[in-house]
């Protein structure tokens, strides 16, 4: 059997979720946490057309953007003080070495955390070996595209 490639990424990078239309946002690899969480604000479950969704906001460089999905599943979780507490979760696309993963996000408040995303197992499993001593592999990949793309059109 072959063993499929992982990429290695570092202890923390820069993530895309187009979907939301939201770019470089900083994201921090955390092989302890299982799931991956998100950093929002007045998160607010509403029934739409029969639906049940969530709108919440995000702050991408300091500006609100209010962000409405579909509701993925709400679970209890321990937060990293060890406390249980129930959290919605979303599915979405997520931007790394410019290739699209689906991910589930927990929303919550991480205002008090360096990082306002956190990448967990269960996105990295499978996928990606993690190099502490490195950051922002994917974010410093898209940069070097960007700036040959920028080059050959120049040209």
């Amino acid at each position: 059997m072959k063993a499929s490639l992982k990429r290695k990424i570092g202890r923390s990078d820069k993530v895309d979720f187009p979907e939301w239309e939201l770019s470089d946002i900083d994201a921090k690899v955390d092989s302890g946490a299982y799931t991956s969480s998100i950093h929002c604000e007045n998160i607010e479950p509403l029934i739409s057309n029969g639906e049940h969704r969530i709108r919440f906001i995000i702050h991408e460089q300091g500006n609100p953007i209010v962000i409405e999905s579909k509701i993925y599943a709400c679970k209890q979780v321990r937060n990293s003080f060890g406390q249980s507490e129930y959290r919605y979760f979303v599915k979405t696309i997520i931007q790394l070495f410019e290739e699209s993963y689906p991910i589930e996000l927990a929303l919550t408040n991480r205002a008090s955390m360096k990082y306002p995303v956190l990448l967990g197992r269960k996105l990295l499993q499978g996928r990606f070996v993690i190099d502490v001593t490195n950051k922002n592999l994917s974010y410093k990949e898209k940069i070097k595209k960007e700036t040959k793309s920028e080059k050959i059109s120049n040209a």
